[in-house]
């Protein structure tokens, strides 16, 4: 058992921390703001991921599970500081590291022997050389420690899944020996392990996201020459999927991708090649793409109904993705500000991020269930793939809305039997 801190509670630190403490370490989990810690003290995960309140429960129980907002408190004792803070978006779309530099200040200023200093966080190339000089410029004494990159590669709503039983763990270092012990925290997880240099580490985390956004945007190209063509995204998917070379994963045509690390990390590593000289080609198409589905979204709305003004719009999800309250770089945000600037009247309902977008967003009549928010809608538009909306009583929807007009986001429904059931359905892509 070795002793952990992990600094930062958000959706990656408070996940790493109890899955950390589940497999039998000494983990506190450190953030500034108190009134986090609070409700973490009580048991409460801040954040809406399934199977994570039990995590929680078991490293509390067993006393492996600590939080607090002192460094002096979570630095000192341990062996190992995974750093796990926000990287918000810059004004130029660039990673901005001010919660790392003063991370890496208030580790140096609390450490009191040997550290290995691990980023958790998805930073620019070159990050972990960084947190070394911080670290090295504000040590009280002379005390030696490493930085280790290990990246994480969690998907919100399936995280602790993916903790446990990962694809694979990347570990890069200067110090060959420090990666090696960092993996070592991992060894009761069967699974394939990368140790490499600091750079490769932390670009291995760009490269992947950046692929994935790009698989997303591609479809939803090829979605859009289906309907020119005639033919279905889906089966087309179906069809290229079944490609060993290919696979099926992130190819469902949609509305685009969102959430807290695509569209950032797209744009941080295009911004960051520019910078370097390099015209990102592909990286700015992807990001052009993913914008403009939200778009063409409304638009094929609009034409449906001849105009949005005082259309009475019922939209149901908004979460970036199933089973997550996440809200950050969501369609359904952009959506809905596209639908009220054209007058129509917003009407919602997801069954987690409801309370999230309340604090965000105004001029929407947020509803108890879907059936209310379709209730005398002109029209219905499905963003967010939940599984109850796989079930809803169709019938039932077509009868409570005032005309029975279905704009299918994720094309969860099947357009020849929305038809059939007397419902104007477009899904994305679909013949």
């Amino acid at each position: 058992m070795s002793s952990i801190a992990v600094v930062g509670t958000g959706y990656v630190g408070l996940t790493t921390a109890a899955c950390l403490a589940d497999l039998g370490h000494s983990v506190v989990a450190l953030d500034i703001d108190e009134s986090k810690i609070a409700v973490l003290n009580q048991g409460k995960p801040t954040i809406y991921e399934p199977g994570l309140d039990d995590v929680m429960s078991r490293g509390l129980a067993a006393g492996r599970l600590h939080f607090t907002t002192q460094y002096r408190d979570a630095i000192p004792e341990a062996e190992f500081v995974f750093v796990a803070v926000g990287t918000p978006m810059g004004r130029r779309g660039e990673a901005d590291l001010v919660f790392i530099k003063q991370a890496a200040k208030s580790i140096a200023g609390a450490m009191k022997k040997t550290l290995t200093i691990v980023n958790k966080s998805t930073v620019p190339i070159g990050t972990g050389n960084i947190v070394a000089r911080i670290v090295g410029e504000n040590l009280e004494h002379e005390i030696p420690f490493s930085v280790v990159s290990n990246p994480e590669f969690l998907r919100e709503g399936s995280a602790i899944q993916d903790f446990m039983h990962p694809d694979r763990l990347v570990f890069g270092s200067h110090d060959e020996a420090a990666a090696h012990a960092v993996a070592g925290l991992y060894s009761k997880l069967d699974t394939r392990i990368l140790i490499t240099d600091l750079h490769t580490a932390e670009m291995i985390k760009y490269a992947s996201n950046a692929f994935l956004a790009t698989r997303i945007s591609f479809i939803n190209e090829i979605a859009r020459i289906c309907e020119r063509v005639d033919a279905d995204v889906k089966v087309v998917a179906e069809g290229m999927g079944l490609d060993r070379r290919i696979g099926p994963m992130f190819l469902d045509a949609g509305i685009g991708y969102g959430g807290s690390c695509f569209p950032k990390d797209v744009k941080a590593l295009a911004r960051m090649a520019e910078t370097l000289g390099y015209h990102p080609e592909l990286l700015d198409a992807v990001m052009e793409i993913n914008v403009d589905q939200r778009t063409l979204f409304v638009e094929k709305l609009r034409e449906v109904l001849g105009g949005l003004r005082d259309q009475v719009i019922a939209v149901l999800g908004l979460a970036y993705k199933p089973n997550t309250d996440d809200v950050r770089e969501a369609p359904s945000i952009d959506v809905i500000n596209s639908l009220q600037q054209k007058g129509a009247k917003v009407r919602a309902y997801d069954p987690k991020a409801m309370p999230v977008l309340k604090k965000i967003m105004n001029g929407i009549d947020y509803c108890a269930d879907p059936y209310k928010a379709a209730e005398g809608a002109d029209a219905l538009l499905l963003v967010t793939e939940w599984e109850e909306f796989r079930t809803l009583e169709l019938d039932r929807l077509k009868r409570i809305m005032r005309r029975p007009v279905v704009v299918d986001g994720r094309n969860l429904y099947d357009p020849k039997q929305m038809r059939e059931l007397g419902f104007v359905y477009r899904g994305v892509g679909r013949s």
